[in-house]
């Protein structure tokens, strides 16, 4: 499930901003922080979600679906603000068929 397609907001800029806003008020950065995505089983577009995460502190974990056509990606990153994670799904949500989870 795409976070993006369960938008209840008019426009990305307004789901973005009630994101940060709910990201401010559960959580405690700086700290670790878990992006979850679902992507086609395409080396291309891997390689795609690791390059956003250059530069960060961060461990990378991924698991193929049951019939090889999908792959489920995990990296654990550290964050110093809700605008950096805001940030971070801004970069992955312009990658043709990744699912933000």
């Amino acid at each position: 499930m795409n976070i993006l397609e369960q938008n209840q907001h008019n426009s990305p800029e307004e789901f973005y901003a009630s994101l940060k806003e709910k990201l401010e008020e559960t959580h405690n950065f700086p700290e670790e922080y878990l992006f979850k995505f679902i992507i086609p089983n395409d080396s291309a577009k891997l390689t795609e979600i690791y390059k956003v995460f250059d530069g960060l502190q961060h461990t990378l974990s991924n698991r193929d679906s049951k019939n090889g056509k999908y792959v489920s990606v995990s990296v654990n990153s550290f964050v110093l603000d809700a605008d950096q994670v805001v940030k971070i799904y801004q970069e992955v949500s312009v990658i043709e068929g990744v699912m933000m989870l």
